[in-house]
């Protein structure tokens, strides 16, 4: 399917039962610390997107053994075996890593790069260099890193070597950040502390507990130690819930939907977005059915009822930040709306999410209106449709289609390619629920 432009035709509902895509963000983290460890690492359901492609392939440029098995019918990677270089132990790759447009393949290796004592430069995407880098820097140069940026963007050239220990309180909630300090912990002389004012998903510390490390947790903190070793395991990859979220929030949309999603990460740190589909009115079921390296997984139900409006606190922003652009989209069905605060970090994603989402959404007949830290949607008239742009946005992609389900015309979407980035076959995912 040529993906560069597509239309997305109105439909009536949706129905049906998918398993959705490996989650991405599990995915970057077990292949990053399957490198550290110590003999084979076995990943099961490996996200099949490209933003988890690039973090093997610069993996694989820092002397890692990678193999894969595909599914034909697919194409996604089911299976992964990944042999680990033990920790401190990465090579010098021959040339910058190029991360694309993955702000997680950049944070977190650059996290690992500052524990080695050779010079290696991470690069990205135009979109990716215009991102803010300081974030992890600051941390990093504390901890004993040498880091140099363009302006505290990308692309970051790190000498690492000789750790030391810190705590440290990000100004950003952002798991990446916590991550990427917690990974250099793992090379640092004494105990690495991230302090938090808001809890963010922790699935980095499920994974380093997978892979043997003793991981201290708090309230408000979580801590590594340095020392240990890192022990080659097998692990599933549970189902994306982010990916899960479009197809729940179609049925939340559209009157007589209903669907069933299957194997889908259920960790408490992500499912935020099940509490605002029922608030927003819909019928929504879970089910934990297994717990596998402390993720739980499971099935979630989705039926329609009556569409209502609401509203997202900045506190609980955090939990449902990769959602809201699907939440605004949400808001334009009949009976629908939504203010959003506290979210200003859409502006620092991939694209400026707030000024882009505001703007395809009311080229398409939505009464949308952007806010300094989030958007504010109100519903009285079905969508009129026409041609919005991707903005490079693999996100706005998703939600510019969930919005264009219940226009009175078709939609056309400009650079719906960029879904590859964490969905492949999204589109053709949809044509087996549209009803």
């Amino acid at each position: 399917m040529n993906l560069s432009t597509i239309t997305v035709l109105p439909v009536n509902c949706v129905r049906g039962t998918i398993a959705c895509p490996g989650d991405k963000s599990v995915s970057h983290r077990y292949a990053m610390l399957a490198a550290l460890s110590e003999g084979q690492t076995i990943v099961e359901n490996f996200a099949p997107g490209v933003d988890c492609a690039t973090t093997l392939e610069c993996l694989t440029s820092l002397g890692v053994h990678i193999t894969s098995d595909s599914a034909e019918s697919s194409g996604q990677l089911s299976r992964l075996k990944i042999d680990g270089c033990g920790l401190g132990n990465l090579s010098q790759p021959a040339h910058p890593l190029d991360a694309r447009n993955s702000g997680t393949t950049m944070r977190l290796l650059a996290g690992i790069l500052a524990g080695h004592s050779f010079e290696c430069t991470l690069t990205g995407d135009e979109s990716l260099q215009t991102r803010p880098m300081r974030r992890i820097i600051d941390p990093l140069v504390s901890m004993g890193a040498q880091v140099t940026s363009n302006n505290n963007c990308a692309p970051l050239t790190i000498t690492g070597g000789r750790l030391r220990g810190i705590t440290w309180t990000p100004n950003v909630p952002s798991a990446q950040i916590k991550s990427a300090i917690l990974l250099a912990g793992l090379h640092a002389s004494g105990k690495t502390t991230v302090c938090e004012t808001v809890s963010t998903r922790d699935h980095t510390e499920q994974a380093l507990e997978a892979f043997g490390v003793r991981v201290e947790r708090g309230e408000n903190w979580v801590a590594v130690e340095p020392g240990g070793t890192l022990r080659g395991c097998q692990l599933q990859v549970p189902g994306d819930i982010s990916s899960a979220a479009v197809w729940a929030t179609a049925a939340a949309a559209l009157a007589h939907s209903e669907i069933e999603l299957t194997n889908v990460g259920l960790n408490p740190t992500r499912t935020g977005i099940l509490d605002i589909l029922r608030r927003a009115g819909a019928i929504v079921k879970s089910e934990i059915k297994n717990t596998l390296a402390g993720e739980p997984t499971g099935s979630i139900y989705v039926r329609y009822d009556k569409l209502r409006p609401v509203i997202i606190t900045p506190a609980e922003v955090p939990y449902v930040i990769d959602e809201l652009p699907i939440l605004a989209a949400l808001a334009t069905h009949r009976g629908g709306g939504i203010k959003v605060t506290g979210a200003q970090e859409l502006r620092f994603k991939e694209s400026n999410r707030i000024t882009a989402l505001v703007a395809g959404l009311n080229t398409l007949g939505a009464e949308v209106r952007e806010l300094p830290d989030g958007f504010e949607v109100e519903s009285t008239k079905a969508l009129v449709g026409g041609t919005v742009d991707a903005a490079g946005d693999h996100r706005l992609v998703m939600a510019f289609t969930l919005a264009a389900l219940g226009a009175s015309n078709p939609c056309t979407i400009l650079g719906a390619q960029i879904v590859d980035v964490s969905y492949p076959h999204f589109f053709e995912t949809l044509e087996t629920v549209r009803s």
